[in-house]
């Protein structure tokens, strides 16, 4: 099986500087990329700056005999993230792959949470995916190429403590999954992942519970969630708008998924479904649309409308082959 080489690509690795990023940009390097290593240089929290971690990842993959430029604009603003593209193409004169890495962390209870602390978190995460986005799409589109991986994160489950950064990160998974369509005529692929790492941002969030932040340095070192995000900045990525989950030795899928929930003969009221309500979270039969139209359609196809039949399986009936689980019976 071919192995899978960046020779003659350019990659931008933002927040490329230190943990997750630190990885991904030197294993990239070391797999034939030319990697613009960008990173602003600040502290978990998003105050403070320093060139430093860019510059000595820059020199770590020159040292090993790779090629690598660093780069300290902020791409929290979209003129940053313009300066930043135009400086990647400037050296290389090509820009093929995006990894949208920087983030931030302020976890507390939302009550606790300044305006200036909020906008911090937004303008980071959405903001800084979002102006990257904008500034590499036109070259990208240009060329008929790209390969973009963004960020997301577990805060998607929830928990308490997170509602601003999850925000942010409900964010990245809607541009992830719209333009995963939008790009796709064009050459360009854009998905996500999920990572679960050590790294100083996830032990700063477990200080005080030593076992827990041993376990995780043992089982989710940085080093595995490279090869996942290698393979979605590939050529031959092999998804588009989708979340993989990259989880230690184990990788997976996160996805947003529809059940199939309860079709009335007749208009339902707010006791029916009340009555019915375990069968309409049930997710023992769902559906994965990949579109807007696609969620469309199965809406319409049970309720009967355009020459459709209403689906009405039995849950022992197999599903159709759109379907990822059979469907609940009418009520």
């Amino acid at each position: 099986m071919d192995e899978i080489r960046f020779e003659g690509r350019v990659a931008v690795v933002t927040g490329g500087g230190r943990g997750l990023g630190r990885q991904y940009a030197l294993f990239l390097a070391a797999r034939g990329a030319t990697v613009v290593v960008n990173d602003v240089g600040t502290g978990i929290d998003g105050r403070g700056a320093s060139p430093s971690p860019a510059h000595a990842v820059a020199e770590e993959i020159r040292s090993l005999g790779g090629e690598a430029v660093a780069d300290v604009h902020d791409i929290a603003t979209a003129a940053g993230a313009r300066a930043l593209t135009a400086a990647a193409l400037d050296v290389t004169g090509r820009l093929d792959v995006l990894v949208n890495n920087a983030g931030i962390s302020i976890l507390r209870p939302l009550g606790e949470l300044s305006d200036e602390e909020c906008r911090r978190v937004l303008d980071t995460h959405v903001g800084g995916t979002l102006n990257m986005l904008r500034a590499v799409w036109p070259h990208m589109l240009a060329s008929g190429h790209g390969r973009i991986v963004n960020t997301c994160s577990d805060a998607l489950f929830g928990d308490t403590g997170l509602s601003v950064y999850a925000a942010g990160k409900g964010a990245v998974l809607g541009l992830t999954t719209s333009l995963g369509a939008e790009g796709a005529p064009y050459g360009i692929k854009v998905n996500a992942v999920v990572p679960i790492a050590a790294t100083r941002m996830s032990l700063e969030a477990l200080q005080g519970d030593e076992p827990m932040a041993a376990l995780l340095a043992d089982a989710f070192p940085a080093r595995h969630a490279a090869s996942v995000v290698a393979l979605l900045a590939h050529e031959s990525a092999p998804c588009t708008g989708q979340l993989l989950h990259a989880a230690g030795r184990r990788v997976g899928r996160i996805f947003l998924g529809a059940t199939e929930g309860v079709l009335w003969k007749e208009d339902h009221t707010p006791e029916s479904v009340r009555d019915h309500f375990a069968a309409i979270r049930s997710t023992e039969a769902f559906r994965t649309p990949d579109s807007v139209g696609a969620s469309m359609a199965f809406s319409l196809s049970r309720l009967g409308i355009g020459g459709a039949e209403p689906l009405a399986l039995d849950l022992k009936t197999p599903a159709p082959a759109d379907a990822d689980r059979s469907l609940p019976a009418d009520v």
